[in-house]
């Protein structure tokens, strides 16, 4: 049998067969339906292919199957869009009965090896501490260039793991590319030359390979003269990349990954990096493996024999060579879905060491002396006797777990979580009264002015005409006034301070603190919740800490985020208040839209337009807030009191445009997300978000909630932009059927994985090197458990197999979670 003048026998036919069929079926079985229908295969030559093999085979079964592989391929050529996933696995199936399961079997995989670090603890972490500049082919340029990315010393350019594996195992001959896809080819080049292309003359690189059965071209747009110097005609190259065709008809690889090599062994797996824009990703691959070379034995694997033979886990030397330098015979699947157990041991490590530092610290603030508080009192019960509403089950129910917190010798840690307009503020209230009427002074916490000014302005209204004193201290406030409340709030004078980061000045003395409460807790981290536990004498109890916030956290991230606290939940709404209608929108119906928003201004309410960009962008195909502002004022919305806000404007004139909104003196206020967490405006019953694919669902939902706060029917309406595909389609609808914050959020979660769900930095959430919380918490429950169970056998980690797990937690974790007491 020949093809392209090569003769070859059939059972190397049939594994080109294969080798063809076996990428492009795998693309469309996973991909959507959109992917798939944008997916061309050569299927009808293929099928032809598999039937001149069935003719040709010699055992019956083998005959059969490529027949029926043959009416797969036939009916895959002929499926509808959706139905293509389907037919392609069917096709898949029909590869693996011929070729008997895909693979040989493997022999029994033997038990995990997991060896445990004996030499010299300080200087390998020191020697892992290093700046990633001393790394050979690094530098000073280099090492500004990973710092960008959070790579600054030789443990993270080890612990960089790669995001993608090739299997570059098979080499395909070049008659049997398929365009569209990646493959990895080995060939003789036979043409390079250097051109001029286009009017401005653009200097490109054009080569050729050539192997028996064919040619493919290769094409370089960057680092010509790199490229030009480094290869000649007459070597013979291995080069991968992603078929497509040029303009003349022909094959080509545009900016392959290209090696000279002596033979035509296939290169296996071969991980792929995240990396700089100025580094490749060859040299990105060359830069970790050099690391890794000078710092494997330095790596210290301590955890205890039992924890990692129970958990079946390698130690991180095993682990890290088999995640950047994996066996040719891995699954390049398996190794891109982090599921090898190299991956899993890495993660478990990574988890284990951060479960054990935030039970340490929750175990400190347990053995901390705290000022218990009578619950019952005059002031709570006048507190609910004057409450215009009931309240909620879940108010009651959370309220009872903060007074028996407040009761206890030890200083409470509990965070409260609730969707917009659960009652948040009249819970925190509640204690704080507990805290007043017990002698002592609360201090209440808010990101931003407005905020602080919206707290207090509510809480003076309830309190009025009660013997309780409170004030509010902003940088506004405190200018004018600065001096007298201050020694009013250091005589313990003033019962509740409300404010922003302003309570939290070294200047600033509340003697016989009690509670501090702080709103919207992600804006703030946990030097600052140390800051305000601070705030108190230095000889008095702890005061007890009360979080909220309105962001709605799954289990799975709340375990890990706040493993150091108890988390309440206020999962009901009170009466009356009507869900927010929400619909998605196509962009060919913003004019609709737009006329909703007239009409509700018309009828005397507000509204809000929100953008995702603050300043147009070159790079993005977006509209933005500062253009839309000046053009809807001129245009649609000329009859209209048009406000703008951003986050690159001064903080001044932030709360200057948002004291307007609330004020009513602006009808429609043109944002980006800064008004995410904003003020109470109860007149304001129109949200739009515009592109609103752009966003998370959590943030959409968290936009959504500053409508739908006052007596007036709301609605949100989510303009999706004509480059949104049907999984941006699917996603908004989560948005449009439902109204519950948790269940959005455990969708996002999952959609966008925990990173993006949170913005790590400004959540609190640590950094993770290597785990998922949405893809790992089986492994972060084991994890978890372990930490526990080691911690209640030795508490304070004073025991010797302990010594080594603490000096790893203190230098891997104690700056990030405020554990200074580790040492």
């Amino acid at each position: 049998m020949s093809d392209g003048g090569a003769s070859t026998t059939a059972v190397d036919a049939l594994e080109l067969l294969f080798q063809a069929l076996r990428p492009p079926l795998e693309f469309v079985a996973k991909a959507g339906a959109e992917a798939a229908a944008r997916t061309v295969l050569p299927v009808e030559e293929l099928a032809t292919r598999a039937r001149d093999l069935a003719d040709a085979a010699e055992a019956s079964e083998l005959r059969t199957v490529l027949s029926q592989l043959a009416d797969a391929l036939e009916a895959l050529a002929q499926a509808a869009p959706r139905e293509r996933g389907q037919a392609a696995a069917k096709c898949l199936e029909m590869i693996d009965r011929a070729t008997g399961g895909g693979a040989s079997p493997a022999a029994a995989a033997p038990a995990p090896v997991y060896r445990r670090w004996s030499g010299e603890l300080d200087a390998a972490l020191q020697a892992l501490g290093r700046s990633v500049q001393f790394v050979k082919g690094v530098g000073p340029k280099r090492a500004d260039e990973l710092r960008k990315m959070g790579i600054e010393t030789v443990e993270d350019l080890i612990f960089h793991l790669p995001f993608r594996y090739e299997d570059r195992s098979r080499v395909t001959p070049i008659a049997h590319s398929v365009t569209g896809y990646p493959g990895s080819y080995i060939g003789e080049l036979v043409h390079l030359e250097e051109k001029r292309v286009g009017r401005a003359g653009r200097r490109i690189l054009e080569g050729v390979v050539r192997d028996a059965t064919g040619l493919l071209g290769l094409t370089w747009y960057n680092q010509v003269s790199f490229f030009r110097a480094r290869f000649r005609p007459g070597q013979k190259l291995r080069v991968y990349g992603r078929v497509e065709v040029d303009a003349g008809g022909g094959k080509r690889i545009v900016h392959p990954e290209v090696e000279a090599v002596s033979s035509d062994r296939a290169a296996g797996i071969v991980p792929v990096y995240n990396k700089p824009g100025t580094v490749s990703v060859k040299a990105m691959r060359k830069l970790v493996h050099q690391a890794l070379g000078d710092a494997i034995q330095s790596v210290p694997s301590v955890l205890p024999q039992e924890i990692a033979s129970k958990a079946g886990l390698v130690d991180l030397a095993a682990a890290l060579e088999g995640v950047h330098k994996p066996a040719a015979d891995r699954d390049a699947g398996e190794l891109t879905e982090m599921r090898s157990n190299a991956h899993r041991s890495l993660v478990f490590d990574e988890l284990f060491y951060l479960h054990l530092g935030l039970a340490l610290r929750r175990r400190k603030d347990e053995r901390e002396a705290g000022l218990p508080m009578e619950g019952d009192g005059p002031l709570v019960a006048e507190l609910q006797r004057r409450l215009p509403f009931a309240l909620t089950g879940a108010q009651q129910r959370v309220g009872a777990e903060i007074a028996e917190d407040m009761a206890r010798a030890h200083p409470m840690h509990r965070l409260v979580q609730g969707d917009v307009g659960s009652g948040k503020t009249v819970v925190a209230l509640q204690a704080a009264l507990i805290a007043v009427q017990n002698g002592r002074q609360v201090a209440f916490m808010a990101p931003t002015e407005l905020l602080a000014e919206q707290h207090y302005r509510g809480i003076s209204e309830l309190l009025e005409g009660m013997a309780v004193r409170a004030e509010l201290f902003t940088g506004e406030r405190l200018r004018r006034d600065r001096v007298s409340l201050y020694d009013d709030l250091a005589r313990g004078e003033v019962d509740v301070a409300v404010g922003t980061h302003a309570l939290i000045q070294e200047t600033v003395r509340i003697p016989k603190l009690g509670l501090g409460v702080i709103d919207e807790q992600h804006r703030f981290g946990v030097m600052q919740r140390a800051a305000l536990r601070g705030l108190g004498s230095g000889d008095a109890p702890a005061p007890d800490i009360l979080l909220m916030t309105a962001t709605p956290i799954p289990r799975t991230l709340s375990m890990t985020i706040y493993g150091d606290l108890d988390v309440s939940l206020l999962d009901e709404l009170p009466p009356g208040r009507t869900p927010v209608r929400t619909h998605t929108v196509h962009e060919s119906e913003r004019g609709r839209a737009y006329a909703t928003v007239r009409r509700e201004v018309e009828a005397g309410r507000q509204a809000y337009i929100v953008f995702p960009l603050v300043e147009s962008s070159d790079k993005l195909e977006l509209r933005d807030a500062t253009t839309m502002a000046a053009e809807l004022k001129r245009t649609v919305f000329a009859e209209q009191r048009v406000g703008l806000l951003h986050g690159k404007m001064k903080p001044d004139e932030k709360e200057a445009v948002m004291r307007r909104f609330r004020d009513a003196q602006l009808d429609i206020l043109v944002s980006t997300t800064v008004v995410e967490v904003g003020v109470d405006v109860p007149n304001a019953t129109v949200m739009v978000v515009e592109h609103a694919e752009r966003f998370g669902l959590s943030q959409l939902h968290q936009l959504r909630g500053r409508v739908g706060r006052g007596r007036h029917a709301s609605i949100c309406l989510l303009i999706s932009s004509r480059h949104a595909g049907s999984a941006d389609t699917d996603r908004l609808a989560v948005m449009r059927d439902s109204n519950d914050g948790f269940a959005i959020a455990e969708a996002d979660l999952r959609i966008r994985g925990p990173g993006e769900f949170l913005g790590t930095r400004q959540s609190g959430l640590p950094d993770f090197r290597v785990a998922n919380l949405s893809r790992d918490t089986r492994v972060m429950a084991e994890a978890r458990n372990a930490a526990l169970e080691w911690l209640d056998s030795d508490p304070t980690l004073a025991g010797e197999e302990s010594r080594p797990l603490r000096a790893v937690l203190k230098s891997r974790w104690a700056g990030r979670l405020g554990l200074a007491e580790i040492g």
